[in-house]
This record gives C-alpha cells, structure tokens and sequence, in this order.
C-alpha cells in the first residue's frame, strides 16, 4: 500500500466522490492512517476485516477508528466488529461527514485515530 500523502492532514472537504487535504483532492474513497492517507478499495456495501489490513498493521498507533460508511450512517457486519474487538481498536460507524468532523476533532487532539472513510458523491 503507498500513501497518496504521507502524515497526517486534517480532512478540509468531501463529496464529489473524493477528499480534500493537505491542498491536494483525491478521488474514491481514503484510509487515514497515522502513517498517512491511503486510496481505499473497499466496497462500503460488503466490508470484509480484509479491507482494514492496513488499519490493524498500524494497530500499535490506533486506539479509535472513525469508519464514515457514506451519506448516511450503516453498521459494519459483525465479523468486520470483532475483528476490531480482537485487535483492541475500538470502531465507531457513522455518516462520512460526521466521521470527517469527530476525526478532525480528534486529530487536533492528539489522539490516537485513524478513519476509513467512503466517498460520498
């Protein structure tokens, strides 16, 4: 996995089926890592725990992951949840605007967050 953008940006604006950050736009869904942010694949539809591999490789950063599963909030399958629960990384489902706002938020915080965020169109 390469980072579209190394460190870690606060999230300016969505829609339009992409991210603005760190002056740069960035079309398709985004993982927002502590090592930096990162094209996402995942189908918001149909995660799988195989979507969150780079999440659960960087676990010893990560206390809290913001997923942001679109226009409107949808709670992950439970296999997805208890993978999380495994890892000790606690996953909060919301819309992705929300999830774009608590992650800023927490960011300037200096928390320990990461967001797996979908794109909104």
């Amino acid at each position: 996995m390469t980072a579209f953008f190394p460190g870690r940006p606060v999230i300016d604006a969505y829609g339009d089926g992409g991210f603005r950050f760190a002056g740069m736009s960035h079309r398709g869904s985004i993982l927002a890592l502590p090592s930096g942010v990162y094209s996402w694949t995942a189908d918001g539809a149909a995660l799988r725990p195989e979507d969150f591999e780079g999440v659960f490789a960087e676990r010893a950063e990560i206390d809290h992951v913001l997923l942001g599963t679109g226009r409107a909030m949808a709670r992950p399958v439970r296999v997805v949840t208890e993978a999380f629960a495994e890892r000790g990384i606690a996953l909060e489902a919301m819309a992705t605007g929300a999830a774009i706002s608590t992650y800023n938020l927490l960011l300037a915080e200096r928390r320990r967050v990461a967001a797996a965020l979908i794109a909104v169109a």
